[in-house]
Formats: structure tokens, C-alpha cells, sequence
């Protein structure tokens, strides 16, 4: 597997392995560095990974705070101006959409591309949930999505720094061979669990249930802060019980008790998941929390051939 901490040399991985000529991947010099701003983690991991020691990362959204509230004070809005690339997604944070406007930075990667129209729908219309029309931005579910992000990166990456362009798209290519290894993971595990129901605190594993064909059903919509109405706790009860789901997943920014008294009130298990908007634990990285919440989903999942 290709080490995620950093590809400045990618192409080259296989022969600096063999040879031992890690000379070939000095680091440029700190003055050098390409100035990158990620509006929120997984943003933040593409970033870093293809961006390599050519680039200094700033996340804007501080470490497990909720990326949806952030808000930006005068410096970080100068900042992001003043950044040689941008990299956020369009309507997740009302802040950085409105620093971007006023900033228009000169590079800027509008993840949105990769994103589409949500998940389960190509016709290009938005997703409908228990808000409407409001959109799930959670991408970053799918690592086949993320993959296109890092070629979004690169590409803009190589616009800000010509001169190592090649390193850039090398970088890209074997953050992507990663994703798809990741992704091949996630589809054998839950090739078994197909159809599952899939009970989570609130909406933010749309594209995970739509890549390895669960059904998502959540207590609240794709806003955590929400209150369930007495209807909607109903209405997830029945689909538990019909289902003969066995655990309530929640998560990890966001409080657990309204998903452990539901389950406690059904005699059923909780688990956790992470919707990996923020970074929680610095000693895990967006692979690393994607195979824990892939042990979580095998685990809790009523699946074929489970006892």
C-alpha cells in the first residue's frame, strides 16, 4: 500500500524502494512551499497527499469542530485570500462560501465536481430528505468520489506550480490506487450485508449506502442539530423492528444520547461511525477511520450468513 505521508516522488516509488535513493525525494525548501487552504478535513487529506512537500496545508476548520457552524475571523478570511490554492466544497459552509466570493482566490478547487448531483441520483436534481431539498455533501463516503478530488487538486495544484506538475499528478494517481484498493475493501465486506438497513444519528453516509447498496435510514435528516419530531421516532422504530436491525449507529462530533435511548428503549446494540467532516483523532487518518467505520458497518449490519 502506498504510505500516506506524502507521494512527493510517486512515480518513482517502486525504484526508491529497490535502490534506496530516497536523494531523489529531497524536500523542496520550506520558503518554496505552495500555500494550500482546505476548507475542512477530507479536503485537507487530499491536499496533503498530493500536494506532498511541495505544500503547506492549512485546514480552516479546527479539529473536531463541526465543519457545517465554522465560522472565519477577518484573518482567516485573509488568509484564504491570500492562499495560492483554495480547496472547498461549494454549500457546506455558509462561511467559506461567503470568503470565497469576496476573496476570488486566483487557484481555487470547488470539490462540488466531484461530488455530483448526490447520491443515488444522476439526473442532476438534488437528493430529497427529511429537509427537503437539501443536499447531503458528505462525498467523501464514497472513496471512488475522493479519488476525483485528488485529480481536481492536482490539476489546479500543477496551474499554481508548473514546475512540479509531473510530481503532482503522480501524487494524485497513487492517492487514487489507494481509494480504489479502499474502495475494493468496502464492497467484498459488505458485498454479504447488500440491502441492509442502515440506522445512523443522522443523514451523512448517504454515498456509502448508495456505493455498497445499504438502505440509510436516519433519526434526523442531514442537519445533526435537529430535534427528531415524535413522528419521525416512531417511524424508526417500525423500521427496526420490520428489518430486524440489531444497532443504532452514532457518531463521533455529534451527541449520542437520543440514538443509545432509542436503542435502549429496543433492546438493540449502538456502534459508533465517523462522518470524517472533521479529523478526531490525530493518530488516524482518513484511511484508517474509513476501515474502523468499515469494522463498525460489518460488525452491526444484519448481513447474509451472519449468525
Amino acid at each position: 500500500m502506498p504510505s500516506r505521508t506524502g507521494r512527493p516522488c510517486s512515480a518513482l516509488l517502486a525504484v526508491v524502494l529497490t535502490s534506496g535513493a530516497l536523494g531523489a525525494c529531497a524536500p523542496s525548501p520550506a520558503d518554496d512551499s505552495v500555500e494550500v487552504v482546505a476548507s475542512f478535513y477530507p479536503l485537507q487529506f487530499v491536499a496533503e497527499q498530493v500536494g506532498g512537500v511541495h505544500t503547506k496545508v492549512t485546514n480552516l476548520t479546527p479539529p473536531a469542530a463541526d465543519p457545517h457552524s465554522l465560522e472565519l475571523s477577518p484573518a482567516k478570511v485573509r488568509q484564504l485570500g491570500s492562499a495560492d490554492v483554495v480547496v472547498y466544497l461549494s454549500g457546506m459552509q455558509t462561511a467559506t462560501d461567503e470568503a470565497v466570493a469576496s476573496q476570488k482566490p486566483e487557484h481555487l478547487v470547488d470539490t462540488a465536481e466531484a461530488a455530483g448531483p448526490g447520491p443515488g441520483r444522476d439526473d442532476g436534481t438534488a437528493p430529497t430528505g427529511l429537509q427537503g431539498d437539501a443536499v447531503d455533501p458528505h462525498f467523501w463516503q464514497d472513496p471512488t468520489r475522493l479519488a476525483k478530488a485528488a485529480r481536481q487538486v492536482a490539476d489546479e495544484l500543477s496551474a499554481a506550480d508548473p514546475e512540479h506538475a509531473t510530481d503532482y499528478m503522480a501524487n494524485a494517481e497513487a492517492l487514487a490506487v489507494e481509494l480504489a484498493a479502499l474502495d475494493e475493501e468496502y464492497r467484498t465486506a459488505l458485498a454479504p450485508c447488500a440491502g441492509a438497513t442502515l440506522v445512523t444519528s443522522h443523514e451523512a453516509f448517504g454515498y456509502l449506502a448508495a456505493r455498497y447498496d445499504l438502505n440509510q435510514v436516519g433519526i434526523v435528516g442531514l442537519d445533526p442539530e435537529v430535534e427528531p419530531s415524535p413522528a419521525r421516532l416512531r417511524h424508526v422504530r417500525s423500521v427496526v423492528q420490520d428489518a430486524g436491525v440489531t444497532t443504532i449507529y452514532f457518531e463521533v462530533i455529534t451527541s449520542p444520547k437520543v440514538a443509545e435511548t432509542l436503542a435502549a428503549d429496543l433492546g438493540i446494540a449502538t456502534d459508533k461511525l465517523d462522518p470524517l467532516e472533521g479529523r478526531s483523532s490525530a493518530d488516524a487518518d482518513y484511511v484508517d477511520v474509513m476501515r474502523a467505520n468499515l469494522s463498525a458497518l460489518r460488525g452491526g449490519l444484519v448481513c447474509d450468513g451472519d449468525a
